[in-house]
């Protein structure tokens, strides 16, 4: 659920030479990509610094690691600035563009370092105990970062070893806390920090007044991840820690924003009460009289804010619409103005320079991996200026396109619809349907060969189309459509999945003999509905699946989310939780199926698979399941992730072929 928000292999060597480049897509070859994130362009917007990732699988290595690059902004130069075997991320220019600052853990946990844009050895900035688990920013004049952090229990470590580590339900987890570093080090060459204020709440995000003096942030009452609907924003005076309550309400609002000439700040205000599915305005609020005033409705009603433009007249923002991701700006007066939209693929991971002067994303499309990318605020024409993945050999992809029809009761749906490689007009083949989580997710036209759980260039490689609709529910396409699911989870949903693959059918695409479903949280719950309801899938994966509504809400971490989407409490009405749980149904299954699921997953947690794979195996249906320790609602270690691809692979084959 996207919900704010085992078998033996040999070691991949990502890093090998291309010599061994197989003739097709290959779940191994599509590690071979980088993926692109947290451009930030230098306040005089001549070099920006961004975020190369690659998977690491070595004998006793399986992670993601990140290193920070810089290039200059018209794409003629680029280098590579941070170095070694520990990730560097969230780069961060200082104020005279000589600098970037960022985030690793070389020892000690994560610090915040410097390093000059020429090179060297960087500086290690902050000494903060246990490392700092939340986010920094630099403050406009230069001199201070702000960051968020909580210190380590210093009995925690003696308690284990003691075997007194017993966990208190529902005990208040450590909040982090408000801190401010000064750039510059003392006479004996420390930086020193210290607590901005004491607060019995969870700092999040936060923003640098332009005078830096004072700084707004969003704070909840625990870091639970229930708790973001009770999200409010302040501001605190740094020299004196003096709060001040900006927004306040039983609504939730955070993602605070000064604007540069220090009018306004802007947050985003969700309804009250808050409500999962998302529904948001843009608030402007008058510093000098506190007066607020809604902006607005944006187009799909789920603003992402970025920044302020330099003359403090618009505050830009991204959302999602239909099957790309486009950036907007809101005037202070006057409705949302679209400043780019990809004319395909997407534009991601926005970041605003320090000035308001320019914008860095990374871009992607079905058939171009991604890059990173920066656009004048006042041209709006992007720039590459990486070269993360262009010398990875070019294998034939399938092409994607966005497929339309019309649900049952004549909704008109969407979807993105990948056909087989060199595929031929007329001719039917195997098709795969792979439902996206949320619900309120969104298929966007992403790179299709990255290494993700479903290698969808892959499956074009060996002869599947693959259809992954946008049903109800799905944002992108307005807040209507995307409260359509609401009480009802598996009903118009359902019927526009279905409908979708039927169109598929009737155009001559697919073969109604031969199909497949996959998908994993919301679309793990929707492939462990489908196959309760229909036997024309001849194979079935279910990805970290919700299978019985009334156990996943009193196990989840986030057991607020059903009760918003079911109108009430399951004891209030258990008779609609029942008739929307697929475990209900589940008697006459006959579809091969396989259940995949974290070990760690707190989000859906790993009961809720073993349920619906018990029953399965009960009445002698075909069943596996496979269970990932360490690892959470989001498969992290590439050899997981490997594992995952592969068994998609080896499932479908067996059974749909």
């Amino acid at each position: 659920m996207q919900f704010a928000r085992s078998c033996v292999f040999a070691a991949v060597a990502v890093t090998a030479a291309f010599a061994d480049t197989p003739s097709s897509w290959t779940p191994e070859f599509s590690f071979q990509f980088q993926t692109v994130s947290s451009v930030t362009p230098s306040p005089d917007g001549k070099m920006a610094a961004w975020v190369q990732t690659r998977p690491v699988m070595e004998a006793e290595r399986s992670e993601q690691v990140s290193q920070i690059w810089a290039g200059s902004t018209d794409g003629a130069r680029r280098f590579q600035l941070t170095r070694g075997e520990k990730s560097a991320t969230n780069p961060a220019w200082s104020k005279d563009g000589e600098s970037v600052y960022f985030l690793a853990d070389r020892g000690g946990g994560r610090q915040i370092y410097r390093i000059l844009i020429v090179g060297g050895e960087a500086e290690k900035i902050t000494e903060f105990k246990g490392g700092i688990d939340g986010s920094f920013e630099v403050s406009p004049d230069g001199k201070s970062i702000a960051f968020t952090a909580h210190e380590p229990d210093p009995d925690e470590e003696k308690s284990k070893k003691e075997k007194r580590d017993m966990h208190v339900i529902d005990a208040h987890p450590p909040d982090d806390a408000l801190y401010v570093i000064s750039t510059e080090a003392d006479a004996n060459g420390k930086h020193k920090h210290k607590k901005v204020f004491e607060a019995k709440y969870h700092v999040a995000d936060l923003n640098w007044s332009p005078d830096s003096s004072l700084i707004a942030f969003t704070h909840t009452p625990t870091p639970g991840a229930d708790d973001w609907t009770r999200a409010d924003v302040a501001e605190v005076e740094v020299a004196t820690g003096k709060l001040r309550d900006i927004a306040a309400t039983g609504a939730s609002e955070q993602s605070p924003h000064y604007s540069p000439d220090g009018r306004y700040i802007a947050f985003v205000r969700s309804p009250n009460p808050a409500r999962w599915a998302g529904d948001d305005r843009i608030v402007l609020i008058n510093r000098q009289t506190s007066q607020m005033r809604e902006l607005p409705p944006t187009f799909d009603e789920q603003p992402s804010l970025v920044g302020w433009t330099a003359d403090s007249s618009h505050i830009v923002f991204t959302e999602s619409r239909h099957t790309r991701t486009t950036i907007y700006s809101m005037p202070v007066d006057g409705p949302a103005e679209t400043v780019y939209e990809p004319m395909r693929g997407i534009a991601n991971n926005l970041r605003m320079n320090s000035t308001g002067t320019w914008l860095g994303m990374s871009q992607e499309t079905p058939d171009q991996a991604p890059e990173a990318y920066v656009m004048s605020a006042a041209s709006h024409t992007p720039v590459e200026i990486s070269r993360a993945n262009t010398d990875v050999p070019k294998l034939p992809l399938g092409r994607t396109e966005v497929f339309r029809w019309k649900s049952k009761d004549g909704l008109d749906v969407e979807g993105l619809l990948t056909y087989p490689v060199n595929y031929e007009k007329g001719k039917r083949v195997p098709l795969i349907l792979n439902i996206h989580g949320g619900p309120a997710g969104v298929f966007s036209e992403t790179f299709i060969g990255r290494a993700s759980v479903y290698p969808i260039a892959v499956f074009a490689a060996k002869g599947y189309a693959v259809l992954r609709p946008n049903p109800r529910g799905s944002s992108g396409y307005g807040q209507h459509f995307r409260f359509a699911n609401q009480k009802d989870w598996g009903g118009g949903d359902y019927e526009d999945d279905q409908t979708g693959v039927d169109a598929a059918i009737a155009a001559g695409i697919a073969d109604p003999d031969h199909l497949a479903i996959m998908g994993w949280s919301y679309g793990g719950y929707m492939t462990a509905w489908t196959i309760t309801q229909t036997k024309r899938f001849k194979a079935a994966v279910i990805g970290a699946g919700v299978t019985n509504l009334w156990s996943f809400t009193g196990t989840s971490d986030i057991p607020g989310f059903l009760p918003d989407y079911f109108e009430g409490e399951a004891w209030d009405n258990f008779d609609v939780w029942r008739k929307h749980s697929p475990i209900t149904y589940i008697k006459g299954v006959t579809t091969p199926t396989l259940l995949l699921h974290g070990e760690a997953d707190e989000r859906v947690p790993t009961t809720q698979g073993y349920e619906y794979y018990n029953a399965l195996k009960r009445q002698g249906t075909l069943t596996k399941m496979v269970v990932y320790p360490r690892t959470p609602h989001g498969p992290r270690e590439p050899k997981f992730i490997l594992d995952i691809m592969q068994r998609h692979l080896d499932w479908i084959d067996k059974y749909v072929r």
